[in-house]
């Protein structure tokens, strides 16, 4: 159930596992399947309304594009550096941070002021309460260590980005296990555990694309699994397992999978023996957020950067821009651009018109860049309640969602491992192998 990245994965992975003769039937009641995965022609070129871009260093992407035939298809970033608008000027993004959170004073001087660079400067002096297996908000630890501005001025711009959230609402865990877990071991301070934390200097990119969008793996996944398509909503899940669409019709299955957002899971479990998993799932929140993009003159003078992220309590209305030709290259006749809207708590993506949407982001890059924009083509996608917020404690809520469940109902997702399209992948493989097992036996473990 569900026709996200998710849900495609599930069905290719299950047709490899059950065999040619096996049927699965994917319930998505929209008009296209990919979820927050889409691809759309903006000024004539294709470009990504959703999620834009995955992270190399997982294996996930990079393996599932081989395995289908894809990895030719994959492109990587010019290598131009984002930046960070804060205190209405643009600064580069520091480097040696994790997710923002710097592994010395010198990366954020500059940024923020002389007291915050020697307060960053003297955290190693300090004493540092920590207990092993704790996950405080990011901006719970970030405050205490490093102040108020490093939180404000670089860490929060960047999980407003991935998230829609801010660090109030991430548990450091989520944001930055590889800093949670030299804490664990032992590290004796903030600065050192982030030190500690920060991926291999490899000189690799971080982020891969598709050339030609993701619309290229949604139909490829959908070519291999063989699914069929069923245009319904499922409203009823019952033991055997008996599934009520919103047509009227029922269909019998040896496994579910549900791959649908926290929320609606809560809802279709409530019948079932799986109290736990019911009330874990109904403790995930979400954000919801909004993507402009826009199609400009090619002599647009915008910077050689790859974009901006924006501080909390600057006085724009997008949390972020992405100059979107800029950072993957390519010539044409337009440059392509994206700004996101949005943060948790708020109803910007639902209540906000199109033109508002429009007048919104010719100010902000007026603001921004000193230039006037005169758009050519533009798109408005608004992603509702589609950015989980991995709060404080949220592995644990999760050890309990999957806890509960009976072997053969296997659940997948962005608000159970992570947010990225790797992440989504992964659950999804782990679901399969879960039910297959409990159908076939062990022998039948494929998924990856």
């Amino acid at each position: 159930m569900g026709g996200g990245i998710s849900g495609l994965t599930a069905a290719y992975r299950l047709r490899l596992a059950a065999g040619a003769d096996a049927r699965i039937t994917l319930f998505e009641p929209g008009d296209r399947l990919g979820g927050v995965l889409r691809t759309d022609l903006v000024g004539g070129q294709p470009m990504e309304l959703g999620a834009e871009a995955f992270v190399q260093r997982r294996p996930e992407m990079p393996a599932l594009l081989a395995e289908l035939g894809l990895a030719d298809r994959q492109r990587t970033t010019t290598g131009a550096r984002p930046l960070i608008y804060s205190q209405g000027r643009l600064h580069p993004l520091p480097t040696g941070t994790v997710v923002g959170i710097p592994s010395s004073a010198a990366a954020m001087a500059g940024l923020v002021d002389e007291e915050t660079v020697a307060r960053i400067d003297a955290e190693p002096g300090r004493p540092l309460r920590w207990e092993p297996g704790s996950d405080p908000s990011v901006a719970e630890l970030v405050a205490d260590r490093f102040g108020e501005q490093t939180v404000a001025r670089s860490v929060d711009p960047l999980l407003s980005g991935v998230y829609a959230g801010s660090s109030a609402t991430i548990g450091l865990r989520a944001a930055a296990p590889s800093v949670a877990a030299a804490l664990d071991r032992g590290a004796t301070s903030l600065t050192d555990a982030v030190r500690q934390g920060m991926p291999p200097a490899t000189g690799a990119p971080v982020f891969g694309a598709l050339d030609g969008g993701y619309q290229l793996l949604i139909e490829e996944l959908v070519r291999r699994s063989r699914l069929q398509w069923v245009h319904a909503a499922v409203t009823k899940l019952a033991p055997g397992w008996v599934v009520h669409d919103d047509t009227g019709a029922r269909w019998h299955a040896d496994a579910v999978i549900l791959a649908i957002p926290a929320a609606r899971l809560a809802r279709l479990v409530e019948g079932l023996d799986v109290a736990g998993t019911a009330a874990a799932a109904a403790r995930v929140v979400s954000a919801s957020s909004a993507v402009v993009a826009l199609a400009v003159p090619a002599d647009t003078p915008f910077p050689q950067n790859s974009g901006v992220l924006v501080a909390s309590g600057e006085p724009l209305r997008a949390k972020a821009i992405t100059l979107s030709s800029r950072k993957w290259g390519g010539s044409s006749d337009v440059q392509l651009l994206r700004l996101s809207f949005g943060r948790f708590g708020d109803q910007v993506a639902a209540t906000t018109s199109d033109d508002q949407f429009l007048s919104w982001a010719v100010e902000d890059l007026a603001t921004v860049f000193g230039v006037a924009v005169e758009p050519v083509d533009m798109r408005v996608q608004r992603w509702i309640d589609a950015m989980p917020q991995y709060g404080p404690g949220h592995a644990a809520l999760v050890a309990d969602l999957r806890a509960g469940l009976p072997p053969t109902l296997g659940v997948a997702g962005s608000y159970l491992d992570g947010i990225g399209v790797p992440a989504c992948i992964g659950a999804a493989g782990r679901a399969v192998t879960s039910v297959i097992e409990a159908c076939q036996g062990p022998a039948a473990e494929v998924a990856r």
